[in-house]
């Protein structure tokens, strides 16, 4: 039977949102606005393809949703924090993120940052609450993990290389640093938080964690392409904004086609690496095909 990806992110998303809406803080709690905004940027329209990798990582090594689920909402908070932040007027400046406003064009610059700031803090928070199903020592782990790949040593480093090389000529090298870092960092995280959780085994974490860097990588070349080549009514946000900020992209280095290949290479990579799994690992192996698949 082939595997129905699009039935699987659906329910995912599906279940994930659920629990989102009951993890965040409700609007009447105080301080309301606060809440309100963090609200409309997590509940807006998304993927939540972080949180659907540490669910599906999760039951590749014979976990449950369940199990993690407070994890891959953590996930999703770090996420969802960098981009209200990325919009802001100090970073990229941007007016629509999904499709609608920013959070700080409707909540003003000042909410935005703290709201960002709340949800970084509250994953933290829900990735402790998982020490309920999961082992302490494995919980441990997972903090160290998503700590490291949210900041300078992930997620917010690749972000500062990616501004200081606005405008620059940078060598492949560093362009492959500001990707894996920037983007890959914390989807690499997000297949071995659900992996970890689920206690597998040091040979499934190793494979998984390949998985995860090349599947990170495609995802960063696609949006570079998406980028210049994307819909703008699908994608969500303006096309042209890399190349209007003058960014270091794989396709200004390389050009649409061989940014192309090389997405799919990754993709191709990203597979082998599920070589020793079997049909359970069937989501992750949809997930990496996907990121390429999109508007590609």
């Amino acid at each position: 039977m082939t595997f129905d990806l699009s039935a699987y992110l659906n329910e995912k998303r599906q279940r994930i949102e659920a629990a989102l809406d009951h993890y965040l803080p409700p609007t009447d709690a105080v301080p309301q606005t606060l809440h309100e905004s963090i609200r409309y940027s997590m509940l807006a329209p998304g993927k939540r393809l972080r949180p659907t990798l540490v669910i599906a990582a999760a039951e590749a090594v014979g976990g449950s949703a369940e199990a993690v689920m407070p994890t891959a909402c953590a996930l999703e908070c770090i996420h969802v924090f960098s981009l209200i932040h990325d919009d802001l007027p100090c970073m990229d400046n941007d007016d629509y993120r999904r499709g609608r406003l920013t959070n700080h064009k409707v909540y003003g610059e000042a909410m935005a940052l703290l709201a960002g700031d709340a949800l970084l803090a509250l994953a933290f928070q829900l990735i402790a609450d998982n020490a309920a199903p999961a082992p302490a020592d494995r919980v441990l782990q997972t903090l160290r993990l998503i700590a490291e790949a949210s900041g300078t040593w992930g997620m917010v480093g690749g972000q500062v290389v990616d501004m200081q090389s606005q405008g620059q000529a940078v060598t492949p090298e560093t362009l492959r640093y500001i990707h894996a870092h920037k983007t890959g960092a914390l989807l690499t995280a997000s297949v071995l938080a659900g992996a970890l959780l689920a206690e597998a085994s040091a040979a499934q974490i190793e494979a998984l964690r390949a998985y995860g860097e090349h599947i990170g990588l495609a995802f960063q070349i696609a949006d570079d392409i998406l980028d210049v080549a994307g819909d703008e009514a699908k994608i969500g946000k303006p096309v042209g904004s890399d190349q209007k900020q003058d960014k270091a992209t794989y396709v200004k280095l390389f050009g649409l086609e061989e940014s192309r290949r090389r997405a799919h290479a990754e993709v191709e990579a990203a597979l082998q690496a599920l070589a020793p799994f079997d049909a359970k690992a069937d989501p992750l192996r949809g997930i990496a095909r996907y990121i390429v698949e999109r508007e590609l």
